[in-house]
């Protein structure tokens, strides 16, 4: 059963996000939307900026000694939103006990299809270069930021890069090209998206090009050779066959895949952190990558 909290979010977002994107075509416009709709972050954390691979971001970091590295794709459609934006999720993975390090990629219409890819891969790289093991590092994105997840371990796969020792993908945007039975059959129920807003997102991202090349839309890509992954959706998303089809296709592979469909919960609720779900997703998630990076990592060593 949904809290009335999560309920209470749902209501909150439709007024506040998606009354406010409502036929914006204005791509200023809708940054300062998606920007006024932050929302409070974990106290006792520390932000401190840094260039990683060439790539400008932010290390997020909570007291004590971290137990592992994430690197972290901040969701906004390709075209919005940045490292600050998604504090409230960098922030409690930070509390949970990673050091992580948000790219503040490239993006559109300024910088269309692959910039972001291009920019993810470079801050991987460079993390790399800083001497932390890649069996030990986990990776992890939000929305546009779950489907750029894929999208950069589908990159180091196919150039044989040392791959994380897994994925976090909270709402995954895997099919740009809106495919999915949810994109239509949820577009009332969802919280914040329309489908026309998707069209438009879509269209600056890839600037004409194909949107069921596998790298913008991985649910078309072959996963063989990934990492294991966790998924989480909201049952309401118009996202939601994108995740189903992204655990499918991994699945299919081979790879190690779990799914879990929230009740109620609008789109990337996790930002929301006086939500009782948002909290309970984020310890899964958590403790999903931390058993499987810097764990494992310390097991294969022993």
């Amino acid at each position: 059963m949904a809290s009335w909290q999560a309920h209470g979010l749902d209501v909150l977002m439709r007024f506040r996000v998606k009354r406010g994107l409502k036929g914006l075509i204005d791509v200023a416009e809708a940054r300062r939307v998606l920007a006024g709709a932050e929302l409070p972050v974990p106290i006792g954390v520390t932000y401190r900026p840094d260039v990683v691979g060439g790539i400008e971001g932010e290390w997020v970091s909570a007291p004590g000694a971290p137990k592992a590295t994430l690197l972290y794709l901040h969701g906004g459609g390709y075209f919005a939103c940045s490292a600050r934006t998604h504090r409230p999720i960098t922030a409690a993975y930070a509390k949970h006990g990673f050091s992580v390090f948000v790219p503040e990629y490239r993006l559109a219409p300024e910088h269309p299809y692959p910039a972001a890819i291009e920019d993810a891969e470079a801050a991987w790289n460079g993390l790399l270069e800083l001497g932390h093991a890649a069996g030990a590092l986990t990776v992890s994105g939000d929305s546009a930021g779950g489907g750029l997840t894929l999208a950069l371990l589908l990159t180091l796969r196919d150039k044989r890069v040392a791959l994380p020792a897994a994925a976090a993908l909270l709402s995954p945007w895997a099919d740009l090209a809106g495919t999915g039975a949810s994109m239509r059959d949820n577009a009332k129920r969802d919280a914040m998206f329309t489908v026309e807003g998707f069209a438009n997102c879509s269209s600056l991202y890839l600037g004409g090009r194909d949107p069921t090349l596998p790298l913008a839309s991985p649910v078309f890509a072959d996963f063989t050779g990934l990492p294991p992954m966790l998924v989480h959706v909201g049952a309401r998303e118009m996202l939601l066959d994108d995740s189903r089809r992204v655990a499918e296709r991994a699945a299919s592979a081979g790879v190690a895949v779990e799914l879990r469909v929230w009740p109620v919960v609008p789109h990337v609720w996790q930002l929301a952190q006086f939500v009782p779900e948002a909290r309970e997703s984020m310890n899964q998630l958590a403790a999903f990558l931390l058993s499987h990076g810097p764990v494992a990592a310390m097991a294969r060593a022993a």
